[in-house]
């Protein structure tokens, strides 16, 4: 890129990000509500097989509503008449209804649950894809448990409600009808009396469901608690930290009480309203006797005009059971749907969290190959949420391409801060950082992850093996590409004498190696990459005089064309910097080479000394 063209490219006036203001009570609440409608938006990709569903589900309603008329035919008609080849068909229509429901019901099933396991898989991903988004501020204020529970957890427990609601709606609601429709034509004045306890029935469910949604909101963030403890007690880390300050005991308890809460809540959960629906049961019971003894009373007999036969009242007390049970569907399906609009929320909360760092509307084109890693710093300030102080105040800086800056100063002078707004870890608040002329801000985000590699004190391994782990840098990297990087690095030795070689797993967080070995393996990973820029974050911290000297001489080698940014506290590893500043309070307060700020007789030198 051409540094004046793409300087005129950039934006200098870009304004600061104001102050955040912390949102009210009331405020949080009302984004914690879930419409039904922006759930039901989950479902419009699958708009014809949810109707093809509805349909199959109308079908086997409207089939399955002939049963009840054959019963009557049988006992009416074929038995007192012995009429047997009439008595043949009708049964053979019987068991051809249930055989043809039974049909619809296999293919409804496979229909809904792909469409709910996709819908699943879409929420997953979504949180999963929003989450890789977020800056590292939103994972420093939030516990990684709390990042698991909301993936695993809550959307797991969204998966009967997203898998069966929509069919389970559909199917009880058009048997319901089909049913009301078949009572009516066989007694209107039976259907009446049938109906009498569906007005208490809805209050009860309301009720019922308003409890639950409250206990379910508790029982996940329970869960949350159980999987931080989980988290922060069974990883490597933990583990080390319990046994050398023996805390394995309180961990122990902390956990137990933790799931003796959700064992209360999921009691709760469980037989919350439960009386009331018990005391519904008994009603919808004794409705058959209440059809038995109207049926004999003459006012209904006479109503019914005579036609109320022994076929009919059986047929119709078969039908008031085939009511009740969709209805009680209808009901029940209302209580976990609102009682699972507290896990929607929890959802909805992570999906609709800004991105703070994300990909500018209009991207400079650049190609990472032909960039030179000229770097500036334009009076860059910034300061982390709530504090009243910057890390970084008004730095100005400049790294020419191919040079080396060093960093250095006191602990929380803002040396890694300031290098961390390089690769956009986290974004200026006012000023901007150029890379050849062009806001960093301007960049799409794979091409400055291309440019810009870091190597940070804290290394990360993924649990996997040496190769992967070099490989998760750069997939399309030969094996000759990985052994070179590692070479560079001065560890492919030490990996080859593993007994699997690059193989070879690392274990949790690495811990098969050693501080050094890790930080050597983390190096090559960054290196595998050929960024422009190197950015290193204490990078030998972990590493013995010999090592250290060892992977010097190599950076020394491979900074040749790029530009490098480092920090160390050792400042034997910076005495050949190109230019070395010095900052305190965030505000770069010496520059200079070594010579010359020892010469100075200032900060640098009293930190020389």
């Amino acid at each position: 890129m051409d540094p004046q063209t793409q300087h005129a490219q950039g934006r200098p006036d870009r304004p600061e990000r104001p102050g955040r203001r912390a949102p009210s009570a009331a405020e949080k609440q009302q984004a914690r509500e879930v419409s039904l409608r922006r759930i039901g938006r989950l479902f419009t990709p699958y708009r014809r097989p949810l109707a093809l569903v509805v349909a199959i589900i109308v079908a086997s309603s409207v089939v399955g509503m002939a049963s009840p008329f054959l019963l009557r035919e049988v006992l009416d008609v074929a038995l007192p008449n012995r009429d047997v080849p009439l008595l043949a068909w009708l049964v053979a229509g019987m068991v051809g209804v249930a055989a043809l429901t039974a049909a619809f019901g296999v293919v409804q099933t496979w229909i809904s649950t792909r469409v709910g396991q996709q819908v699943m898989h879409r929420l997953r991903t979504d949180v999963f894809a929003h989450l890789q988004r977020q800056s590292l501020g939103f994972f420093t204020r939030t516990r990684t448990g709390e990042v698991q529970s909301r993936i695993t957890n809550d959307i797991g427990g969204m998966q009967s409600v997203v898998t069966s609601t929509a069919t389970s709606i559909a199917s009880n609601l058009t048997t319901t009808v089909a049913t009301l429709v078949a009572m009516l034509a066989l007694s209107w004045q039976l259907t009446l009396i049938s109906l009498l306890v569906l007005p208490p029935a809805v209050l009860l469910s309301r009720r019922v469901a308003r409890m639950r949604r409250s206990i379910t909101a508790r029982q996940q963030r329970e869960l949350a608690d159980l999987n931080v403890t989980i988290e922060e007690g069974l990883s490597i880390s933990g583990i080390q930290l319990s046994k050398t300050l023996g805390a394995g005991p309180a961990l122990v308890d902390r956990f137990t009480a933790s799931s003796e809460r959700l064992v209360d809540l999921e009691l709760r959960s469980q037989l919350a309203g439960r009386w009331r629906m018990a005391t519904m049961s008994i009603i919808f019971a004794a409705i058959p006797a209440v059809i038995y003894l109207s049926a004999g009373l003459p006012i209904t007999a006479g109503a019914a005009g005579g036609a109320l036969t022994v076929g009919t009242l059986i047929a119709f007390t078969s039908l008031q059971g085939s009511l009740f049970r969709p209805l009680t569907g209808l009901l029940d399906v209302g209580v976990s749907l609102v009682s699972s609009l507290a896990l929607f929320a929890r959802i909805f909360e992570y999906l609709d969290l800004p991105v703070e760092v994300d990909d500018p509307a209009e991207p400079v084109a650049v190609d990472p190959a032909r960039v030179r890693g000229h770097v500036r710093f334009e009076d860059v300030t910034f300061a982390y949420p709530g504090s009243d102080t910057a890390a970084v105040a008004g730095v100005n800086l400049e790294v020419p391409a191919g040079t080396t800056l060093a960093l250095v100063g006191e602990t929380g002078s803002g040396k890694s801060t300031l290098a961390s707004l390089v690769p956009r870890l986290r974004d200026p608040d006012a000023g901007r950082i150029t890379i050849d002329g062009v806001d960093v801000r301007d960049l799409r985000l794979a091409d400055l992850a291309r440019i810009v590699g870091v190597v940070s004190q804290e290394t990360y391994l993924l649990h996997a093996t040496v190769r992967e782990n070099l490989r998760h840098a750069r997939p399309d990297a030969t094996d000759g590409e990985i052994e070179a990087a590692a070479r560079a690095a001065h560890v492919h030795d030490l990996i080859a004498s593993l007994p699997e070689g690059y193989d070879t797993v690392v274990g949790s967080r690495g811990y098969r190696f050693s501080g050094g070995e890790k930080q050597r393996i983390a190096i090559a990973r960054t290196l595998l990459r050929d960024p422009k820029v190197l950015v290193l974050d204490e990078a030998t911290s972990a590493l013995d005089t010999e090592t250290e000297r060892a992977v010097q001489r190599a950076f020394t080698e491979l900074a040749k064309g790029r530009t490098t940014i480092t920090i160390a506290h050792r400042l034997s590893t910076v005495r050949d910097a190109d230019e070395i500043a010095v900052l305190d309070h965030g505000r770069v307060v010496e520059r200079g080479t070594h010579e010359t700020l020892v010469a100075d007789d200032g900060r640098y030198a009293a930190l020389a000394a």
